[in-house]
């Protein structure tokens, strides 16, 4: 069942959301669903399994956490509700979620992932929560210790289910499901739909309504694109060039390797310009303080490995560069969807050096578009020197 409706009359009121939600999302100055929001909560409070596909940017998190509250009022104070995400970022953002909703109907939610101290959440698993939202591995530690007892828990939310698969997660999610209860709601939340995405729905999911917002490995349409031809020696230099030359109030780049990625910063900061790192080499603490000095304006380019193109809801971000082309043309999708998001507008620029060029030209096919090229004097193929500003 493929569910799709063009209705934006639609108010969250209209949803059927209890008065405490909607009391929360007036506060928060949300008043129009998004479509998948439009499609998917009403599904959910039905109490249905559910696959939601919808590219990022799109409010996916608020698709499943405000329907999980709103079931939440009222009742026992137990383990109901368990989140699987990805990576920490994403896992603390869906449990800002849960505060941001939860606001005028408390739900006691507890981030669970690794990098962080153990003790403290063993005790607040020991003690009891309403949700759990948790990375795979660290929560499968505390399962084998029997920390957290999910006898009653009634909903299992599968979220970015693409990536945790991506990232190898598939055996610890096998062993933590089944550890719970066999009769629950599901709910899959995903931005693309590959065969191991749909083996693990048919084993976990009963009768689910499959609700697709937007075309597979499609772009956002409020997002600007465009490549720049650049040998790769000289692709810092067109960097520095780009964020001195024009305005660019908040800037997401991303590189192919941790190493590039600290090397960029080092060049950014020499040229006088103020940014961050963020990759898996980090410790947790450093990558928290990265992303809160970005939120915050205090660095205006985060510079990052992939670790940060899903998942990471950033509002603001003016654009994305793809300092290296993404090897996987669903990347690039996942990239720019940093930017334009809930129908802001954004740009992408994406550095494209000769060894690039195929690259490039197959994430054009899969987003059924061809970006125009933007030739900078002194930049182009062949040119061995930089123009200066």
């Amino acid at each position: 069942m493929i569910e799709n409706t063009e209705n934006e009359d639609v108010t969250f009121a209209g949803l059927g959301l209890a008065e405490p939600l909607l009391r929360a999302l007036d506060d928060a100055g949300y008043t129009t669903p998004t479509p998948i929001q439009r499609e998917a909560i009403p599904v959910a409070l039905k109490g249905r399994d559910l696959i939601g596909l919808a590219q990022t940017g799109t409010g996916k998190t608020a698709s499943f956490t405000l329907p999980i509250v709103n079931m939440m009022l009222g009742g026992p104070r137990r383990t109901r509700v368990l989140i699987l995400t990805p990576t920490r970022e994403l896992c603390l953002q869906v449990e800002e979620s849960f505060r941001k909703y939860s606001k005028y109907a408390p739900v006691d939610v507890i981030p669970v992932f690794g990098g962080v101290g153990y003790e403290p959440q063993e005790r607040a698993l020991r003690n009891g929560v309403d949700a759990v939202v948790a990375t795979p591995g660290r929560l499968l530690d505390h399962l084998e210790k029997r920390n957290v007892d999910f006898t009653y828990l009634e909903t299992l939310v599968l979220d970015e289910a693409d990536r945790m698969l991506d990232m190898g997660f598939a055996p610890q999610i096998n062993r933590i499901v089944d550890q719970i209860p066999r009769y629950r709601q599901t709910l899959l939340f995903s931005a693309t739909m590959p065969p191991e995405v749909e083996a693990l729905a048919r084993k976990y999911l009963r009768k689910p309504v499959v609700i697709q917002v937007g075309r597979r490995s499609q772009a956002a349409a409020t997002v600007t694109h465009a490549v720049y031809p650049v040998p790769r020696h000289l692709k810092n230099n067109l960097l520095v060039k780009l964020l001195t030359d024009t305005l660019h109030e908040s800037v997401l780049v991303f590189t192919r390797t941790k190493s590039g990625a600290d090397r960029v910063v080092r060049d950014l900061e020499n040229a006088g310009i103020d940014a961050g790192a963020m990759h898996a080499d980090k410790s947790q603490i450093q990558r928290m303080k990265a992303l809160e000095d970005f939120r915050a304006g205090k660095l205006k380019v985060l510079v990052a490995t992939d670790i940060a193109q899903r998942g990471l809801d950033i509002s603001g971000i003016t654009h994305v560069i793809n300092y290296d082309v993404p090897q996987q043309p669903e990347d690039y999708v996942h990239r720019i969807g940093r930017t334009g998001r809930a129908a802001a507008t954004g740009d992408a620029y994406t550095f494209m050096s000769p060894d690039e060029i195929a690259m490039v030209r197959v994430i054009e096919r899969t987003i059924g578009q061809e970006i125009p090229r933007v030739s900078v004097a002194g930049f182009d193929f062949g040119t061995s020197a930089a123009v200066t500003a």
